[in-house]
């Protein structure tokens, strides 16, 4: 658990409203949304950050509960796209009071050399101007592969660099940025304001550096019950100016509610 600073105030994200990724909920969706929307809004949680598609039957229950979605995932086939269907799911997302709007995966197939990146990164500026021009801001979510060298250089660095920070902000996922083996903290400092949205979930002991997903479930552990310094991952995202902050987890053991609910009291007791 986390330790309260010398001055007996605990590190946090003071005045930020704590929000959930509801991919954790996603096997409750068909048959619990309501109840699940419910319990989310009860354990505390103020934001949301969805899937599009489950928008349909997610965001009249955002309304209803008094969740606000801040963020969403779409796919990147259609952010990249800059097709007629982009711009629909743009003016769906701005109607229901999304600012922003995430990459959330590459999958396997459409990663590649240099040359691939290079080229999507065009893509990404491209979305990320239409979002601009609508005032919206695009994203990027990162996990483990883009910290690997292909052919002598990360895909990470050549995103960044690719991409103009203003049309490509980063969601910052901390526990596949350790699993690839660096310190959250140290990243959102040299990241300096870039990271807009956090992910916070914690990595079991021992879980070996890796740039795969094929983690084990037993990889994922509620904030506060893993290896991760919260404390210090707090202070460094209150620091470099965090918007807003979404609990998840990719696996949970047992009840995803029971799950978001342990890392939303952990998060109360470490000052957030």
């Amino acid at each position: 658990m986390a330790a309260l600073c010398a001055t007996g105030v605990a590190y946090g994200a003071k005045g930020k409203p704590l929000g959930v990724q509801l991919y954790t909920i996603r096997g409750l969706v068909q048959n619990k949304a309501r109840e699940s929307m419910q319990s989310l809004a009860q354990i505390g949680f103020k934001e949301v950050e969805t899937l599009r598609a489950i928008h349909p039957v997610i965001l009249p229950l955002c309304k209803e509960f008094g969740l606000k979605p801040v963020a969403a995932h779409f796919d990147l086939a259609l952010i990249t796209s800059q097709t007629p269907a982009f711009q629909k799911a743009l003016d769906e997302a701005k109607g229901a009071g999304i600012q922003y709007i995430v990459v959330p995966y590459v999958a396997p197939p459409d990663r590649g050399g240099p040359d691939v990146y290079k080229r999507m990164a065009k893509q990404i500026n491209a979305a990320g101007d239409t979002c601009a021009k609508m005032g919206l801001q695009l994203c990027y979510h990162q996990h483990a592969f883009e910290f690997g060298e292909v052919e002598g250089k990360r895909p990470w660095d050549i995103l960044l660099s690719e991409t103009d920070a203003r049309t490509m902000a980063l969601e910052l996922d901390v526990f596949w940025v350790a699993v690839a083996g660096l310190d959250p903290v140290t990243l959102i400092r040299q990241l300096k304001g870039r990271v807009k949205l956090l992910h916070l979930k914690d990595r079991a002991p021992g879980v070996p550096k890796q740039y795969t997903e094929a983690v084990s479930p037993g990889a994922f552990r509620e904030v506060g019950l893993g290896s991760l310094d919260f404390p210090a991952i707090l202070k460094a995202a209150a620091d470099m100016k965090v918007q807003h902050y979404f609990v998840e987890q990719d696996q949970t053991a047992g009840d995803p509610i029971e799950s978001v609910r342990t890392s939303f009291k952990n998060l109360a007791k470490m000052g957030f």
